[in-house]
């Protein structure tokens, strides 16, 4: 295994395992590092890391950002995304609320697994490719979920639940943007320049 496949598997673990980007960049920084100076006392990466990348990722991962905080990055990211959606949905029909049938639960349920899963599986695909993939898995589902369930709304969502599902994850969305903008460019950082 290249130092660059050891650099892209922890990339991809520590990100979905939730660890913040000026965080990933900062560890994959000092991982890039101790591969260096391994190759150049004539070591490999396998003599920094051990047999399994992934125990390492994920070791490192727990040390430097606990579970609990993890959980809590995670939930607030999801509340956003929810907040998103509902303002998304009650924007495109000009109403202040919007009904939420069993249809959109699979679809959007599905969707969001199916990236996930995807990308845990086969690392980072780029966003529009993980969509796609996403969009195949979750509109069969949808269409066979509405067909099942009926049309019937579930709930409705008022446009005022929108801000208040989007709070929460305002201050790690603006974190991780800046830290995006901060960030040197990921080539180099993968030793691909």
């Amino acid at each position: 295994m290249t130092n660059a496949q050891i650099l892209a598997a922890c990339r991809s673990n520590w990100e979905y395992r939730g660890i913040d980007d000026a965080s990933v960049r900062e560890m994959l920084d000092e991982l890039s590092a101790h591969l260096e100076d391994a190759e150049a006392a004539g070591r490999t990466g396998r003599d920094v890391v051990g047999h399994d990348v992934r125990t390492f990722a994920a070791a490192w991962a727990r040390a430097r950002a606990p579970l609990p905080g993890r959980v809590l990055r995670m939930a607030c990211l999801g509340s956003f995304v929810l907040g998103c959606l509902v303002l998304l949905m009650c924007l495109s029909r000009w109403t202040t609320e919007t009904a939420v049938t069993p249809g959109k639960i699979a679809f959007w349920a599905v969707l969001g697994a199916a990236t996930v899963v995807w990308e845990l599986r086969r690392g980072n695909l780029g966003m529009l490719r993980s969509w796609t993939i996403g969009l195949c898995v979750a509109l069969p589902v949808a269409l066979l979920t509405g067909r099942l369930a009926g049309d019937a709304p579930v709930f409705t969502a008022p446009l005022w639940a929108a801000p208040l599902l989007l709070l929460p994850g305002v201050p790690y969305a603006l974190a991780d943007v800046r830290a995006r903008r901060n960030a040197p460019d990921v080539a180099t950082v993968d030793g691909e320049a």
